[in-house]
């Protein structure tokens, strides 16, 4: 049941035993540290906080929840239906955890596009060029309602498009550099260089936080 934080390095290809090419994606993870045991009794629900990368500068209030930790900058949570025993305070947790060939599933923030159209947002199709149609091709069209004369909720439009959490499931864990702490997960996995992503085996029982 490993979960890990990690950032994006880039995408690119490796050889199997049998000469198969596969597409990976580097993901660098350092080693993290368990900051905190989430419990029903205290906190209502059970997870635990895991904190990576070190900082450059820590507030107190950051500090104090740090105390007798390696200072980190970066805490995610991850719900869990049970806390492992070898998973207390302080405990490390190492990219050589997830074993290859294991399944995965990847957190991770989608490339902001900006402010796009309905075209490039919904998919819509453009419309007539000729026949009256002037300046309209990319238009979306009418968006009210004869019966109710009002734009109803969810209606799709133009807006910001991107930098949305997207899951990715169900990836496979290629191979592991313990040296580099690097993990290679077949397939893409959402955001641009650098981003950060989080990586949890794949088990329907666990939650995300």
């Amino acid at each position: 049941m490993p979960f890990i934080i990690g950032r994006k390095i880039e995408m690119t290809q490796q050889f199997k035993d049998d000469g198969t090419v596969v597409p990976v994606t580097l993901i660098k993870a350092e080693p993290n540290f368990v900051t905190q045991i989430r419990d029903e009794a205290c906190d209502g629900y059970i997870a635990v906080q895991i904190g990576s990368e070190t900082p450059k500068h820590l507030n107190k209030s950051e500090a104090g929840h740090l105390h007798d930790l390696p200072q980190v900058k970066t805490l995610r949570e991850f719900r869990v239906a049970s806390v492992p025993t070898e998973l207390t305070r302080g405990a490390t947790i190492l990219v050589t955890d997830f074993i290859p060939g294991t399944k995965v599933d990847v957190v991770g923030d989608s490339k902001g596009r900006g402010f796009a159209g309905v075209m490039k947002r919904h998919h819509f199709k453009c419309g007539q060029a000729t026949h009256g149609n002037k300046d309209q091709q990319r238009m979306g069209g009418s968006i009210g309602s004869q019966r109710q004369g009002k734009v109803i909720k969810g209606q799709r439009m133009g807006g910001h498009m991107g930098d949305e959490r997207v899951t990715v499931k169900n990836l496979e864990v290629v191979s592991v550099d313990l040296e580099n702490n690097i993990i290679a997960v077949k397939g893409a996995v959402p955001g641009a260089r650098g981003g950060l992503i989080l990586i949890r085996s794949h088990e329907r029982k666990q939650l995300w936080h």
